[in-house]
This record gives C-alpha cells, sequence and structure tokens, in this order.
C-alpha cells in the first residue's frame, strides 16, 4: 500500500521526486541532509520526499557506515534506491533496444515474424494467467475476466474488470511495453487474442495506452440470455 502522502503528491513534487531518483542513482548512498542541500530543500521538504519514496519501495534507508571511531549519537542514516528503481531508470534505455530489435526483424522477416515474435513473447503470459483462471466459470466469461484481471495485476498491469450496459470490460492501467506498442501494434494484437482466449469468447480492445489512451480497455460482450453480474477486481 502506498502512503497518504504519495496519493497527495502534486506534478510539481514529482518533478521533484525524479530529481531525487537522478541524484540517488548518481551518487549512491546519500543522507537526507546533503539531498536537501543539493536540490536547495529544506530538511522538512526533502523528508517529505523521502518518506513518499519510502513508501512505494523506490529507497531504501540503511545506518551510514563510520570508518574509524564513532563518535557519539546515532549513525546518519543514508537512502539508496532500490533494484526495481533502478531498473525504472533505464527503461527507457531498454525500450529502445527493444524497438530497435522489432525494427530489424520486420526489416528481415517482414511483418508476419513481428507477429509471431509477438506470440510468442505473450505465450509465457497466457500459461501463467490460464491457471490462475483454470477455477473460474467455464460457463462466465466475466468471472474468468475477473480472474484474468488479478492474475495480470500480479503481472504489473494494474488490471480490473467490471460490467457495463453490452457485457464487461477489461481495464490495464499499465503497459510494460507501450512505447515499443506505439510503433509494433502487433504486441497488443497478441496480448488481445491472449484475453479473448482466456475469457473463452471474442473481446475488442476498444482503448490501448499504447495508442495514448489513458488505459488499455477491452470489451466482452455479454453472452445471449445470460445474466450479467457485477464483477470487479478493484475493491
Amino acid at each position: 500500500m502506498t502512503s497518504s502522502v504519495t496519493s497527495a503528491t502534486a506534478p510539481a513534487d514529482l518533478s521533484t521526486r525524479d530529481r531525487v531518483t537522478q541524484l540517488l542513482l548518481e551518487r549512491g548512498a546519500t543522507t537526507a541532509a546533503q539531498l536537501g542541500s543539493a536540490l536547495g530543500l529544506s530538511p522538512a521538504a526533502i523528508r517529505r520526499h523521502l518518506d513518499a519514496m519510502l513508501a512505494d519501495g523506490d529507497v531504501v534507508a540503511r545506518e551510514q557506515a563510520v570508518r574509524g571511531s564513532r563518535g557519539r549519537g546515532r549513525p546518519a542514516k543514508v537512502f539508496v534506491l532500490t533494484e526495481a528503481a533502478r531498473v525504472r531508470c533505464g527503461t527507457h534505455h531498454y525500450d529502445n533496444m527493444a524497438t530497435a530489435a522489432l525494427r530489424w526483424i520486420a526489416r528481415t522477416g517482414g511483418a508476419e515474424a513481428v507477429a509471431a515474435f509477438a506470440a510468442e513473447q505473450v505465450a509465457a503470459l497466457e500459461a501463467r494467467c490460464r491457471a490462475a483462471v483454470e477455477d473460474a466459470d467455464d460457463d462466465a466469461p466475466l468471472a474468468r475476466a475477473e480472474a484474468l484481471a488479478e492474475a495480470l495485476t500480479a503481472e504489473g498491469y494494474a488490471a480490473n474488470a467490471s460490467t457495463i450496459a453490452s457485457g464487461g470490460q477489461l481495464c490495464q492501467h499499465h503497459c510494460p511495453v507501450a512505447h515499443v506498442a506505439a510503433e509494433f501494434p502487433q504486441l497488443c494484437e497478441a496480448e488481445t487474442a491472449v484475453i479473448s482466449r482466456l475469457v473463452g469468447t471474442h473481446v475488442q480492445r476498444l482503448a490501448t495506452i499504447a495508442h495514448g489512451d489513458g488505459v488499455c480497455t477491452t470489451h466482452i460482450p455479454a453472452q445471449s440470455g445470460s445474466t450479467v453480474t457485477t464483477v470487479r477486481t478493484d475493491r
């Protein structure tokens, strides 16, 4: 869970938080006083940012190593980026590499080769999610969509399923490959095919983050003669 500090973070705070992240990436273990001095922030201001980053799992605090004899008082704490935060700092680099690789595949093998690559990439995801939906009602696509949303959330997609007048919809609020999929829609198409197979019915992708929408939305039509029940996973 994230703290109330994070939920109240304003855009200006996010910019400062990025600067804190960059300093920690460059300097490694750093005290709050050193960060505040480098950024021109008061102790209270830098502490607010660090508390939010601690709550989100972006940094960890540890005692500063002291060489030689230790003076009186507790040693100062230093802050270090977590591995997850460090990986996110390099996301753009990996996106560029993945895009370059797909461009090479497209040049040498054509669009069919890109589609085959995309299908292979989502095969492992499909296998993991299939295990999660096996216990859902085989005759209720929306029930399977709920189980699938939970499985996708565990994979980092921040998904939820809900009902609408014409059936249901599966929403994914995060896309790990959005920047690459913006150029290669075969990735989205392969993912949509996986969703269709797992929920057991034809689905329609209405919106994607890769195309500039705020969320990836997949429509799941209601079955003829069936009763639509509320299905949510964002509780």
